[in-house]
């Protein structure tokens, strides 16, 4: 049960618009993609983000020093990029696997359906035959 995106729509006037259209050719993004850069840190910080002018995050202020950049970076021991990279090889293989058990089930499902069809013998196909036919018994 894997994760569903979900819409949100907003209006917002056409000055700020035109500046978050801006902010996206600075990044050469999407503006999609800021509206889901923040919402994504938004979430990240439990709702904690406070945005800023960029002069005042250059500048330092009492909340922020100069040496943090934004946004914040987190190094990871190798390690654990490593184990990252084996458990998405681990999980391809087994959707992988899991596809061709489902192609085999049904291959045995549309074998087990001709067979069936095969062995069945209708009632009013009985009626229908001629008396010179051998009688079918049952049991």
């Amino acid at each position: 049960m894997g994760n569903k995106n979900k819409t949100i729509s907003f209006r917002v006037n056409e000055d700020a618009f035109e500046t978050l259209r801006e902010i996206a050719e600075e990044r050469d993004i999407s503006l999609s993609a800021v509206f889901r850069d923040y919402v994504d840190t938004l979430v990240a910080h439990d709702g904690q983000v406070r945005v800023v002018p960029e002069h005042e995050l250059k500048g330092g202020n009492a909340s922020s020093s100069p040496a943090e950049s934004f946004p914040p970076k987190v190094e990871v021991p190798k390690s654990f990029v490593r184990e990252h990279e084996r458990l998405e090889l681990e999980a391809e293989h087994l959707r992988e696997q899991l596809d061709e058990y489902k192609r085999y089930v049904t291959k045995l499902s549309q074998e087990v359906e001709q067979r069936e069809a095969e062995d069945v013998i209708q009632l009013e196909d009985l009626d229908e035959g001629s008396e010179e036919e051998e009688p079918f018994r049952l049991g």
